[in-house]
């Protein structure tokens, strides 16, 4: 456990410690910020900060004992008017509508720090601008004038505590570093089939029960039985936080400008819920059923008890309900769910989640709440106060805000943080996926099909650290940093102050700094980069000729469409990428190449990818084939091959090579009677 004063010194000027220990470089365009501000106008000379003895505070007496906290070692703060303060802070009522309650000035020239903000916040982010200009060895800071406000009012990261259980010093950790970078939500995922984390008290077996089971590891859980045990029992895993945890948590979080916000979830990712009080599922079977059962309405008292003991700890204005990825399977059968569809006019299942929306958010509306929930609940109609987390895509975000509803940010193809962060072969087990942080960082959340109004109501960004296979705190940390320093900056900074080659080179020594400080960060400057490659064009004998699909590819994953597999382009580490194509037919791939003349070949070959998580397998049979005419075909090879399914990123070729005359190419990748799935693959290569 590294020591918060230890933590604060590298981090930034957190709450009366040390000066950090940052890099003081004198261009502007090389000074070591992160997130970048709106505008930085360099000054000559330095300030010697051991100058400060006295920090001026003009600011009502209770907000200024608040911004006292906020100062390092040894400054003290005196609220007391100086004729030349050698640092002085001012809070300013907001003069016009721009300007948020987020943004400062940081005024520093050879003689003087000046601090101008709108709040508290303001103030706060100032200082840890402030920390990151310091060079701790010198005690300086450059001379500088700094005008900032972000870009968005939310700026978020999620952590999935229920999968595996972090605890709140953990959580304390995460938040300084967090606050450092001006990330200003904490989401936590607390309730999940893989255990409930948060103490009721008119609801005990939620945590007797609910928060444990046998296995630590939740793939190992997720594919065996399922269970729970009690509290106490041999070999239990899992865990909760007690109320007094969550209100340390959540006013240490407040003092560092973050809000935590609650998810819990409903009406499905429910199995633990519905398995300590069966009752509120449809067929009261233990272990089975993932969704409440909205015609009863014990489950909307159980619902509303729960969420008002939330509402008592957790003072966000936003309260997260999940409302993602429920299968609706037993309302369709179930006759109290049936009545409900009949008695309130319902067209179906999507219209009675929908009904359960509508009336929680009424409920946490009536005690001063929002409703936050995944994109799901556009589904059978959108409640009218809430706010739509987006992350299957941009879609859902682009049809919440075409409605009229706030947005914010997260799909998983740029916001995903539980997928691999590098060449998979050398990382730790991920659950998939490819997401580098020059795509995190490449990603502008707002679509730019929307209208200047529309743009208005994307609110915020958020990056997700899901934990289906994050075990430990370390590999946590690895995680997180440094992708959540791209959330932040793409959150905090305007698009044309955003430069990748310079956010890249301060993630590098910032990694290295938490690194120092005791946080597990993912070694940036050791980067393997994406497969080799990929996003290249590769010239062959097939290069842009026409292909003919005998079996159309999936929808989903097109790739470059009918050109896919000819253009030349390489696909890297994940399908995700834009450029593999994805077959689920019967007969997945089997497609034919035109030539467009008789032409010597040598060589055939395209590669395949298996991950066995999301169903994608090798192809268990592949036959190439070559014709002059087109219809009379000679086969060149047959390979067969036996998938196994393991936890590993595999890449494979499947070519002929040898002397051969044709104009026309089969080739046919066809999925083993085991295992199905989707068949990938990026390019079919001639040569």
């Amino acid at each position: 456990m590294i020591k918060r004063k230890t933590r604060a010194a590298i981090l930034g000027l957190l709450l009366g410690c040390s000066l950090p220990v940052w890099s003081a470089v004198q261009p502007a365009d090389s000074l070591y910020l992160l997130p970048q501000p709106k505008s930085v106008e360099m000054r000559t000379g330095v300030f010697r900060l051991n100058e400060v003895k006295k920090v001026s505070i003009q600011a009502p007496d209770s907000i200024a004992a608040l911004i006292a906290d906020y100062l390092p070692e040894g400054m003290k703060a005196t609220t007391k008017s100086s004729k030349a303060p050698r640092m002085e802070i001012r809070l300013k009522p907001e003069q016009n509508g721009n300007q948020t309650d987020e943004s400062y000035e940081l005024d520093i020239t050879d003689r003087k720090i000046s601090i101008e903000a709108a709040s508290v916040a303001g103030v706060f982010y100032a200082l840890q601008t402030l920390g990151q200009l310091t060079d701790e060895e010198q005690k300086t800071v450059p001379a500088v004038r700094i005008t900032d406000k972000p870009r968005f009012a939310y700026r978020g990261i999620m952590l999935d505590v229920s999968r595996h259980f972090f605890d709140a010093d953990f959580l304390k950790r995460q938040i300084d570093v967090l606050a450092a970078f001006k990330i200003n939500r904490l989401h936590l995922h607390l309730t999940d089939a893989a255990g409930w984390r948060l103490q009721i008290d008119r609801y005990p077996r939620l945590t007797e029960l609910a928060a444990w089971r046998p296995q630590h590891l939740w793939k190992e859980w997720w594919k065996g039985a399922r269970r729970y045990v009690m509290e106490g029992a041999p070999n239990a895993y899992g865990g909760y936080y007690t109320k007094e945890e969550i209100r340390d948590l959540v006013d240490y979080a407040r003092k560092r400008q973050i809000t935590i916000i609650p998810e819990i979830e409903m009406p499905s990712h429910s199995e633990e819920v519905l398995t300590a009080y069966p009752e509120l599922s449809c067929t009261h079977e233990l272990y089975k059923p993932s969704d409440f059962c909205v015609g009863n309405e014990k489950t909307f008292e159980f619902l509303e008890q729960v969420l008002t003991e939330v509402m008592e700890l957790f003072p966000s204005e936003y309260i997260h309900i999940g409302g993602d990825e429920a299968p609706k399977t037993d309302w369709r059968t179930c006759p109290r769910c049936q009545k409900r569809i009949k008695d309130e006019g319902l067209k179906d299942e999507k219209g009675l989640q929908s009904y359960l929306v509508h009336r929680i958010e009424k409920f946490l509306n009536a005690h001063g709440r929002k409703l936050l929930g995944w994109d799901e609940i556009l589904e059978g109609g959108l409640a009218p106060n809430a706010t739509v987390m987006s992350w299957r895509g941009t879609e859902g975000g682009i049809e919440a805000v075409k409605s009229g509803h706030q947005a914010i940010m997260t799909p998983g193809q740029y916001c995903y943080l539980d997928g691999y962060q590098d060449a998979p072969h050398t990382q730790p087990e991920a659950i998939g996926g490819y997401l580098p942080l020059s795509k995190v960082y490449g990603y502008d959340p707002v679509p730019q099909e929307l209208t200047p109004q529309e743009q208005q109501l994307i609110i915020g960004v958020q990056g997700n650290l899901w934990a289906e296979y994050v075990p430990t705190e370390e590999h946590a940390e690895y995680m997180l940093y440094p992708r959540a320093l791209a959330i932040a900056e793409t959150g905090w900074t305007q698009p044309e102050n955003k430069s990748w080659k310079r956010f890249h080179h301060k993630a590098v020594q910032v990694t290295k700094d938490l690194r120092e400080a005791g946080y597990q960060a993912f070694p940036l400057e050791r980067e393997f980069g994406n497969r080799p490659g990929a996003g290249e064009v590769l010239k062959h004998k097939a290069w842009n000729k026409p292909v003919t699909y005998n079996a159309r590819y999936w929808g989903t994953y097109p790739a470059g469409g009918d050109k896919a597999l000819t253009d030349g382009l390489r696909g890297g580490w994940n399908y995700n990428d834009g450029f593999w194509q994805g077959f689920v037919s019967q007969k997945r791939l089997d497609v034919t190449i035109d030539l467009g003349s008789l032409t010597d070949i040598q060589r055939i070959q395209a590669d395949f990818m298996q991950i066995c998580g999301p169903e994608v397998y090798l192809p268990a049979h592949v036959i190439i084939s070559v014709s002059e005419d087109g219809k009379e075909f000679t086969q060149l090879k047959e390979i067969k091959h036996k998938p196994v399914r393991n936890d590993e990123v595999t890449f494979k070729t499947y070519g002929w090579e040898g002397t051969a005359k044709a104009r026309f190419i089969r080739y046919q990748a066809l999925a083993g009677d085991e295992f199905g799935g989707v068949v990938f693959t990026d390019e079919i290569v001639v040569e």
